[in-house]
């Protein structure tokens, strides 16, 4: 029984070795068998490992101290070896130490604790302002300043939907990767209003020692200024919902020179892509685009076979009070979502022919082909009920 113990353990001790070797570190996120905070690329970063670092070595001396203390005094002091009460309580001297030194480790810890603090909410004179908005489940961004001005762009999570489903194996940035990182120059004070659409969420880098709480109806802001290029990782850091696992944030941190290459590119893509919502689309290339944007933006409440989940999101597929009626209820329910259910407002996230493209695809998918009215629905449509 021994060996065979023994034997299983090898085997055991084996495997975790395996499993850690296929495992590697990600840069600009989490690393094998990490223990410790991330280093960072910033400041505050810095200021708030040498703080952890600090209190828990002040707290391991006074655990030793006291815990010392009180062994050595149970062992040496004890009844049995004649041991009898001291009567020094009443010192007056012994009294002001036990004061004195507690509240001159608070001050110690408390006073570097907030100057960076006062630090982390000082968010004047930023080089760059950028709005986040929070969604279920996915980033928005919104340059306000400087030369990405006018900017903006949804952050959806790009692992591969056969990776989710354990269908295929998940490489080194499963639900990590994004498929429009947020990108800033290095060295700049980068100042980020946080807000979100729907409910709570929470953006977070742990390299940039960024962590602010995303409220409907509310802007808070924070900030960063990284002092190294590359790509840091974070995710949302406060349960939003179904997917809050699925809506990660990739900040990509480049030079100046590249920075204005990207930003004067993402001005003219956005030039190029504008789509005029008079313009009439055939139905296969509505529903060939619709499918795009339903994959991205509804696969997870509504499922890829318009089932739904009973009881949480409800079914497409057959659904005759919007998708079957005619088409004004359902792009009104798309514009302005669902009061009192989880379909929010899609007018902010979607343009009118992303609109129309959807809508047009689930009119037409799965066993809704030819049943209900109005199975186009054209740009200008939208726009007329917007």
């Amino acid at each position: 029984m021994k060996k065979l113990r023994g034997l299983l353990g090898t085997c055991a001790w084996l495997w975790m070795a395996v499993a850690s070797a296929q495992v590697k570190d990600m840069p600009g996120g989490p690393r094998v068998n990490q223990l410790n905070l991330h280093p960072g690329v910033t400041v505050i970063s810095h200021d708030i490992m040498w703080l952890n670092w600090m209190i828990m070595i002040i707290c391991t001396v006074i655990f030793i101290g006291v815990f010392g203390t009180m062994i050595y005094s149970i062992i040496m002091h004890r009844k049995s070896r004649g041991a009898v009460p001291s009567k020094f309580h009443e010192h007056t001297g012994i009294e002001i130490t036990w004061t004195v030194i507690p509240f001159l480790i608070i001050i110690g810890m408390a006073l570097p604790a907030t100057k960076t603090v006062v630090a982390m909410k000082d968010t004047s004179s930023p080089d760059l302002t950028v709005k986040v908005t929070g969604y279920q489940w996915k980033w928005g961004y919104d340059y306000l300043d400087g030369p990405a001005s006018g900017v903006h762009f949804l952050s959806n999570l790009k692992t591969p939907q056969a990776q989710i489903d354990g269908k295929a194996p998940k490489d080194n940035f499963y639900l990590l990767e994004v498929d429009k990182p947020l990108v800033v120059p290095v060295n700049k004070k980068v100042r980020i209003i946080v807000t979100a659409d729907d409910v709570i969420h929470s953006w977070s880098v742990p390299d940039f020692g960024v962590k602010q709480d995303a409220i409907p109806g509310f802007l808070r802001d924070t900030w960063f200024r990284a002092q190294k290029t590359g790509t840091y990782r974070g995710q949302c850091s406060e349960l939003c919902g179904k997917n809050h696992a699925f809506m990660p944030i990739v900040v990509k941190v480049v030079s100046d020179a590249d920075y204005t290459k990207w930003a004067t590119a993402q001005k003219q893509a956005l030039l190029a892509s504008a789509e005029d919502p008079n313009k009439k689309w055939s139905k296969e290339d509505l529903i060939a685009h619709g499918k795009q944007v339903f994959t991205t933006n509804c696969v997870a409440c509504h499922q890829a076979n318009g089932k739904g989940i009973p009881g949480t999101f409800p079914a497409l597929d057959g659904d005759a009070k919007y998708v079957l009626a005619p088409m004004k209820g359902q792009i009104l329910t798309v514009l302005n979502g669902h009061p009192g259910t989880a379909m929010p407002a899609w007018r902010s996230q979607l343009n009118d022919t992303q609109i129309a493209a959807v809508i047009t695809y689930t009119r037409n998918a799965w066993g809704n082909a030819g049943k209900g009215k109005d199975p186009v629905v054209q740009p200008s449509d939208v726009k007329a009920l917007r």
